[in-house]
């Protein structure tokens, strides 16, 4: 009970604040209820409040009073994702999975998509985005801290699991969001200016590192793998690099349990595993779905249920699809599957793009390691997401929308700072370049307001 005055005290205040005309407090809010549920960590009557929807509602109230945002956003993104929200209305309305179950459903999912999006509109500066990378970071550093630590402690021996009742508290979810906030909190740790910081992420991303691997999660091996793969890739220098992830690897396998490496061990060995096998016969299912009902699926988790199975997919036992592809695939057919995989390629591409532009000024270098580290964990999250369902996760989501937010402030700076007429252009060619470059208009233009540190 107590807990439960404490975290209503800790939100109302926000919540008025929100309201009063200060939006992007409540986006602030809104992730840190959706990306930890610290309203699950509790007892009493705080913890069974929809507390998301309360400061969705205080956000929308916020963005009238301040007249914000004045403009709904124009991006592939957004575009994808007004695009899929009436894909999966129109699926649901002519579902063949049961009705109470479809729409109960469907109504966590409208819910995040539509805070996803009022999200979106409020990224309108590089301090909020900052801000938000840094609430994702901590929401998922709390867990990969008393995660890793409990791992640590226990030798290894018992599983680590998310929150109770949120998206995230099975083991193989919680290790693919653990692993998701990994390159994240890198790319943190690369553009904060205090050493302290710096060292408190670092701790933070091993733990977090260990408590992948403590959810003895098998999926989350295979993420885990392609994680360090890419983040090997991506670093400058690949030979220390290398060196670094094998003695890190080789520390991870030496103090986990033998329980925990025979369990790995059986990924090679998959056809003798019922529980892989099980996967592989409803990802079967869920294709034999869709091709029979191409235009809309079965509906939501209309593969959990037997007799759906049975008339599309005889012989195969209903279950949970257990991948983020063969899931969204057989509930709601190849149109809204293909505005699913389009919002992947277009974070994937404005990551890219995000790269490439941030090259071209010192002033963007953080964005530059935004785009390299946010591919990263987008690999995390497609490796791991083969083997488990969480397509319609907040924290993917919104950072879909970070990504396009920081593509458009950097793109209309640089577009800003060049000479408008070809005239211009030849006479900025012919003068030396100056000694320091002005800032754009706004004061700022989109340097965010803590220190750029160039990425090592």
């Amino acid at each position: 009970m107590l807990r439960s005055i404490a975290f209503v005290a800790i939100m109302v205040p926000f919540l008025l604040v929100t309201a009063s005309g200060k939006p992007f407090v409540g986006v602030l809010l809104w992730s840190w209820v959706s990306f930890m549920s610290p309203h699950r960590l509790i007892h009493g009557f705080a913890s069974g409040q929809p507390w998301a929807m309360i400061t969705f509602l205080a956000t929308v109230i916020g963005c009238v009073v301040a007249r914000e945002p004045k403009r709904v956003p124009r991006d592939a993104v957004t575009v994808l994702l007004l695009l899929f929200a009436a894909g999966i209305t129109l699926t649901s309305a002519l579902a063949i999975s049961p009705a109470p179950v479809v729409w109960a459903r469907y109504d966590k999912v409208i819910k995040i998509l539509a805070g996803v999006l009022l999200t979106r509109a409020l990224l309108t500066d590089a301090d909020r985005i900052h801000a938000l990378l840094w609430m994702l970071a901590i929401s998922m550093g709390y867990y990969g801290v008393r995660g890793g630590a409990f791992t640590l402690m226990t030798g290894g021996v018992h599983k680590v699991l998310g929150p109770a009742d949120s998206m995230i508290f099975d083991r193989n979810h919680i290790a693919v969001a653990l692993l998701f906030a990994l390159p994240l909190m890198n790319h943190l740790r690369l553009q904060s200016k205090h050493a302290a910081v710096r060292a408190g992420t670092l701790v933070a991303m091993l733990l977090t590192m260990f408590a992948s691997i403590g959810t003895q999660s098998r999926g989350a091996l295979v993420a885990f793998a392609a994680t360090v793969g890419v983040l090997w890739w991506r670093s400058r220098g690949k030979v220390l690099s290398a060196i670094g992830l094998a003695i890190g690897a080789a520390a991870v396998v030496l103090f986990m349990p033998g329980l925990w490496e025979e369990r790995m061990r059986s990924i090679l060995a998959y056809e003798e595993d019922a529980s892989a096998m099980g996967r592989v016969r409803i990802w079967e299912a869920s294709l034999k779905i869709a091709l029979a009902r191409p235009l809309t699926g079965a509906g939501f988790q209309g593969m959990y249920h037997q007799w759906i199975v049975d008339i599309y997919a005889p012989g195969i036992t209903a279950r949970a699809a257990h991948s983020i592809w063969f899931e969204t695939l057989g509930e709601h057919g190849f149109i809204v599957f293909a505005i699913w995989i389009a919002l992947m390629v277009a974070g994937w591409l404005y990551a890219g793009r995000l790269a490439r532009l941030g090259r071209r000024d010192p002033r963007h270098a953080w964005a530059n390691s935004l785009g390299r580290m946010s591919q990263v964990s987008l690999v995390a999250y497609m490796a791991g997401g083969t083997f488990l369902s969480l397509q319609y996760w907040d924290g993917y989501l919104t950072l879909l929308a970070v990504l396009t937010a920081t593509h458009e402030l950097v793109a209309a700076d640089l577009r800003a700072r060049q000479p408008a007429y070809p005239a211009r252009r030849a006479a900025a060619a012919a003068s030396p370049p100056p000694l320091a470059v002005p800032p754009a208009a706004t004061g700022r233009g989109v340097q965010p307001s803590w220190r750029t540190r160039a990425v090592r």
